[in-house]
């Protein structure tokens, strides 16, 4: 399969996340950016969140045409999965999931489908990051590795998943039967 072509436009702040070795890597988490565009996931992923001056942010972003993004190099520690992080890439793929009424309990569907564009770039982008770190076993979407739940901002007597990404549009099984990753859930 030939190198996917990747768009590098590291975060400002990228250079401050925590340096790792690509050994200590051994997972893959997807997520989806449950905004409308790639230039409101780019805002977000610039806001600077903790006193380090860094924010939360995936490593890679692929768009709805198929163009795969780099924000953050894997030999850096994104923050993207709370206690995954540090063994971890996370894979943003551009889906309004949610948005923008992430926690209301009646906006819970994931309706929009990932387009054939996005699954095939992801597949390129799995490939070539298998094949150049070797120790990357592991694939999760970060609806199987986060299940807190929290108040519905409609109802604060109901409570909603944090995280529902990927979603039920998400094709685990095209991606499982593509890339030699076994799924954590």
């Amino acid at each position: 399969m030939p190198r996917p072509p990747i768009q590098r436009n590291p975060l400002p702040y990228a250079e401050a996340l925590a340096a790792r070795d690509l050994a200590a890597i051994d997972l893959v988490v997807i997520h989806c950016t449950e905004l409308p565009d790639l230039a409101m996931a780019r805002r977000y992923g610039e806001r600077v969140l903790y006193e380090s001056g860094t924010g939360n942010s995936g490593h890679y972003y692929i768009d709805r045409d198929g163009s795969i993004h780099e924000y953050v190099d894997p030999d850096r520690i994104a923050h993207h999965t709370r206690g995954y992080n540090p063994r971890s890439i996370g894979i943003e793929l551009v889906n309004s999931g949610r948005y923008p009424h992430w926690l209301d309990s009646r906006q819970q569907a994931m309706d929009e489908a990932y387009t054939g564009a996005q699954v095939e770039a992801l597949i390129a982008l799995l490939g070539e990051l298998h094949a150049r770190i070797p120790s990357l076993k592991s694939i999760a979407g970060h609806e199987d590795l986060d299940l807190d739940e929290v108040e519905a901002s409609d109802d604060p007597a109901l409570k909603v998943r944090r995280k529902r990404d990927p979603g039920t549009q998400f094709p685990w099984q095209q991606i499982l039967d593509a890339v030699p990753l076994l799924r954590l859930s």
